[in-house]
């Protein structure tokens, strides 16, 4: 039965990432038109809110080329291995009172890392490549997601500690309005955390077209191309409804089904705000950015994390 539950909520998540990525893709579209002063896709249905489901076929249909050279094994399957981790984060996030797809006692900690498993498959992907740009794209973005991972786990146990519970579903029986102004810098190092780890600018330095030309999935093309962008897409999914549930509150925001659309709304309003700090703020150097990571984020999540240890052991 269990194995039944897995098979069909892996199927759910996969159904719930492609169709976040195809509105996803339109409306960072629409933002970086917005951004840029101009409208954005505007030509196929209302707004142009069609023009990602008319890409789809061309992904689909597209010529899935293995450059020569390649290791062809792990080159094809590399991708599943960088989408298949934001799909199995999405099962305990806990979306309504009571309920998460996998209700585990350490739920939590499994949010936090699984993703790290992406790491391996963008590795594989660049030296299956045999390209020296795909190479020093996947280096970069092992050090990278390996590095803001701390600072991102600590802004986590701030809430787990107020809490007293790394379960989600308990995690929100226990959430307090309060919460949100204690752990809102919290939140803040989250939310820059994860943005790292997404490698999504301003933190792009593993994709960095302008000197890698994508980086680590430069030789993908067709399907296999489109698997990686699920596999961002999925990842800022399963990021922004966990955000939301942990530091405001989720479906406690309102009673009943209210409280889940509050809890989706949210959501999508974190990732409004993730898109609009990629089309707004230039790229960080490599140095820059892992003097950002351990001189500042991981400081400033120590700190939260202190302050939250505090208002728990008074309480």
């Amino acid at each position: 039965m269990s194995l039944l539950w897995g098979l069909l909520w892996g199927l759910a998540a996969v159904m719930l990432i492609a169709g976040g990525a195809i509105i996803g893709v339109w409306w960072e579209r629409k933002v970086a038109g917005r951004v840029q002063m101009r409208y954005g896709p505007q030509q196929i249905g209302p707004a142009g809110s069609l023009q990602m489901i008319a890409d789809v076929p061309k992904l689909l249909f597209k010529e899935d080329i293995v450059p020569e050279g390649a290791d062809e094994p792990l080159f094809r399957y590399a991708p599943l291995a960088v989408f298949a981790p934001a799909a199995m984060s999405l099962a305990v996030v806990p979306f309504a009172a009571g309920w998460a797809p996998f209700d585990s006692t350490v739920g939590a900690l499994f949010f936090l890392a699984v993703p790290s498993i992406s790491v391996i498959g963008i590795l594989l992907s660049a030296w299956a490549s045999h390209n020296t740009f795909a190479a020093l794209g996947g280096l970069r973005a092992a050090a990278q997601m390996v590095s803001y991972e701390v600072p991102r786990s600590l802004s986590v146990l701030s809430v787990i500690v107020l809490a007293g519970t790394l379960r989600p579903t308990d995690v929100m029986a226990a959430w307090e309005w309060w919460w949100i102004p204690l752990t809102f810098v919290g939140f803040l190092v989250f939310l820059i955390s994860s943005i790292a780890e997404m490698n999504r600018g301003p933190f792009d330095i593993p994709e960095a077209e302008s000197e890698l030309v994508a980086g680590y999935f430069a030789d993908y093309s067709g399907i296999r191309w489109a698997v990686f962008m699920m596999g961002e897409y999925g990842a800022l999914i399963a990021t922004s409804l966990f955000g939301a549930a942990f530091f405001f509150g989720g479906h406690r925001l309102l009673p009943g089904v209210g409280g889940i659309v509050a809890m989706v709304v949210v959501a999508c309003a974190i990732i409004t705000v993730v898109m609009w700090v990629k089309w707004t703020f230039p790229r960080l150097r490599a140095d820059q950015l892992m003097a950002f990571c351990w001189k500042v984020l991981t400081p400033v999540a120590l700190v939260q994390l202190l302050v939250a240890g505090v208002v728990a052991a008074w309480l």
